[in-house]
């Protein structure tokens, strides 16, 4: 069985992805476009991978996990803090479709170019990368019906909850620069009810409102 389809059985028989479209969202992206030459024959080892620029491409689980938490829907709006190499942006897509749109925010400039080329090559349409400090948010594009924040911050923003819509969720790990909780929050009255999915340990979130 070849490592992709072995994480895929290891989600399902373990009850840790029970999400669908998430699943076939990871069949359809290939994770191994989104990395750099010497890591290709890790593509689908359950670990991080460095991406350059003091970065990584998160776990192929902890990736599922955090798209499973938003409950997307297609047609969703959705904003990314973070974007990496893309990899986490292209799995969203393939879940909100056509109707559905993607700011992807990446505050490192190089990283902004890598994850467009790397969006282009797939000829992903409903994904906007934008070199910018996402961790204040992106109100030109407010609200959205998800967020995403795929880096460590001490909390979760203020202007990100303000530009979530009522009912929408949030993910983010929470915590010191050491670990951090995985927090999924739905907006219900102007406020986050928090629900904690577990440790993780993630890069620090950079710009005003990160470390």
């Amino acid at each position: 069985m070849l490592p992709k389809e072995q994480l895929i059985e290891l989600w399902i028989s373990s009850g840790t992805i029970k999400d669908k479209k998430v699943i076939e969202a990871f069949k359809q992206i290939p994770r191994e476009l989104f990395i750099k030459k010497e890591h290709q024959g890790e593509a689908y080892g359950d670990y991080p991978l460095s991406i350059g620029e003091g970065q990584t491409i998160s776990q192929p689980t902890t990736v599922m996990l955090m798209t499973q938490a938003l409950e997307l829907k297609e047609g969703d709006k959705v904003l990314e803090v973070g974007a990496g190499s893309g990899y986490q942006a292209a799995i969203i897509s393939k879940i909100i479709g056509d109707n559905g749109k993607l700011i992807s925010t990446e505050i490192i400039k190089k990283l902004a170019g890598f994850a467009k080329d790397n969006i282009k090559k797939l000829k992903l349409k409903n994904i906007k990368i934008i070199n910018y400090d996402g961790s204040r948010g992106y109100e030109k594009e407010a609200p959205y019906d998800g967020i995403i924040i795929t880096a460590a911050c001490p909390k979760i923003p203020k202007p990100l909850i303000n530009q979530l819509k009522e009912n929408g969720i949030i993910a983010a790990p929470v915590g010191d620069m050491n670990e951090q909780a995985m927090v999924k929050g739905k907006k219900k009255n102007g406020k986050l009810t928090e629900e904690i999915l577990g440790e993780f340990m993630f890069v620090p979130m950079k710009g005003k409102y990160g470390y």
